[in-house]
């Protein structure tokens, strides 16, 4: 899913247009040589002001796109550097969280965490991608985080993967739903879950309990913190990747991680 934090930034950035006309104007004003040295007390009238700004504005019209795209920059960075305090704060939360799904090499020596909604076709798309991962590489551990962001079908299926977990039977159920066709629904779910042999009664019961909700609602709020908006988005090391990635990036993602060890 993309990162709908882009579409804000932009929507932001052009509701900022008429300060940076402003700026732009007020700094016409103090460069420009009939100004430099004209008296203090001399006053232009707002309509000769108003005419020469739109003059300068219209001459030079990538000022006001510069500015925007200065200002979409500095937010990134800002933000990214805010996400990298909060991993590295919270890094026993992202990365070893008692209560997240472990797949891959429970004891390997590096972690990649992805955030994901069953019902994300981009997530879809990476599932391949990472079983490949994770077959490839013996050392691999995979940390699931639950982040069902698509609606109350991604709810449900998230429940019913953290009660599958329960069962001992996470793994098998997650890739499983991930590789199943149409949208993961009720009754998708329930006839993945009888697939990979769960206690559908069990798995039911499980669902209503609200240890499971918790679970969804601090992997929620963990994400936001690390401006994680939309899916997938994968944690490794130190870095943070929002949205779909091919193999060799994937891959690139976990060399990095395992070479700063």
């Amino acid at each position: 899913m993309p990162d709908p934090s882009r579409s804000a930034v932009k929507l932001i950035a052009w509701l900022l247009v008429p300060v940076v006309v402003l700026i732009a104007a007020g700094a016409w004003f103090a460069l420009d040589p009939g100004f430099r040295g004209a008296p203090k007390s001399a006053e232009m009238p707002k309509d000769e002001f108003e005419r020469r700004v739109r003059a300068y504005l219209l001459d030079h019209p990538e000022v006001i796109m510069e500015a925007v795209e200065r200002f979409q920059e500095r937010k990134r960075a800002a933000e990214q550097g805010e996400a990298q305090a909060v991993l590295k704060a919270r890094s026993d939360e992202v990365f070893r969280d008692p209560d997240s799904p472990v797949g891959g090499n429970a004891n390997g020596d590096v972690t990649l965490v992805e955030f994901f909604d069953y019902n994300c076709p981009y997530c879809r798309r990476v599932g391949p991608l990472m079983i490949q991962a994770e077959s490839a590489d013996a050392k691999l551990r995979i940390v699931y985080k639950e982040f069902p962001i698509l609606g109350p079908n991604s709810v449900f299926a998230a429940k019913a993967a953290l009660a599958a977990h329960r069962q001992g039977k996470y793994v098998a159920f997650h890739k499983a739903l991930m590789a199943a066709e149409g949208v993961a629904d009720k009754d998708k779910v329930m006839e993945v879950a009888a697939k990979v042999g769960l206690d559908l009664d069990r798995l039911k019961r499980d669902m209503d309990d609200p240890g499971i909700q918790k679970m969804i609602d601090r992997n929620l709020v963990l994400a936001q913190a690390l401006r994680i908006n939309g899916t997938p988005s994968f944690v490794a090391g130190d870095q943070i990747v929002r949205g779909a990635v091919d193999l060799t990036a994937l891959q690139g993602l976990i060399r990095e991680a395992r070479e700063k060890k």
